[in-house]
């Protein structure tokens, strides 16, 4: 039995090289890549509050 690589196989079969999958860190702990928008909706909710915060502030006077 002749022993070929698996390359040599693909290569002979008219398959395409084999893709290596890089390894996912599907547990990543970095919230940017979880969720994308996530800086947009703390702008979102300081910039409210510093609405508010400013209102309060001249109402007071």
């Amino acid at each position: 039995m002749n022993s070929m690589g698996e390359a040599k196989r693909r290569k002979k079969a008219g398959l395409a090289p084999k893709i290596l999958k890089k390894e996912s860190k599907s547990n990543s702990l970095n919230l940017l890549v979880k969720y994308p928008r996530l800086p947009l909706y703390i702008g979102v909710l300081f910039g409210i509050y510093l609405i508010f915060d400013w209102i309060k502030l001249n109402s007071a006077g």
